[in-house]
């Protein structure tokens, strides 16, 4: 049993902005295995497949970013899902657009969702897949919240659009095999050279 979460903001207001990329994969993931979200016994949407006669949950915690702790420990409470089947997918403006790091453990790194997460499981042993937001700006600590709260360009959903595959590919990946062989395959960038670039504009 596996359990996949991405972290984001719920309403429409957030629908589009960086800080939800977590909320933008789970849902075209669950779109491309024809899966519906439904609303959860607590603060959550969930959905769920099989692969290879496993099964596999999708979360997206409803309660705002800085609480998705709770509905993630209480989820696998109820589910008695260890922490190691879980993958928590968020967002990084330190690392750019494009690129995906996958970790088995290790800090927030001064992301309140993954913090509160860790703080309510009470370990760091959490793998997670951080996926870059950020772009070639310089940014200055005053800064990061109103950029990671600003909705992604026209050019940028494209080029997410085009990044999907990989995505999805790293999900599955994590789901059935070692994390090792996840984070060898994907923890690199996928960014499209400048060339595909002018073909989808």
């Amino acid at each position: 049993m596996k359990l996949i979460v991405g972290l984001g903001n719920p309403g429409v207001n957030y629908e589009y902005t960086r800080h939800n990329i977590g909320f933008i994969i789970l849902d075209h993931f669950a779109e491309n295995r024809k899966v519906n979200f439904k609303a959860g016994r607590g603060d959550w949407y969930e959905s769920s497949f099989k692969v290879n006669c496993e099964e596999v949950f999708l979360l997206k915690p409803y309660t705002f970013m800085n609480n998705s702790g709770s509905a993630v420990t209480e989820f696998c409470e109820f589910h008695e899902i260890k922490q190691n089947d879980v993958l928590v997918i968020y967002d990084d403006f330190q690392l750019q657009l494009g690129t995906i790091r996958v970790r088995k453990k290790g800090s927030d790194g001064g992301h309140n969702g993954i913090s509160d997460i860790m703080y309510r499981m009470n370990t760091n042993e959490i793998p997670r897949m951080r996926v870059g937001i950020g772009n070639e700006e310089v940014l200055n600590k005053d800064e990061f919240i109103d950029f990671v709260l600003s909705n992604f360009s026209k050019d940028e959903f494209k080029i997410l659009k085009k990044l999907m595959p990989e995505f999805e590919k790293c999900i599955i990946s994590f789901i059935t095999e070692e994390i090792k062989v996840t984070m060898n395959n994907f923890n690199k960038s996928f960014l499209i050279s400048g060339k595909e670039n002018s073909e989808i504009n």
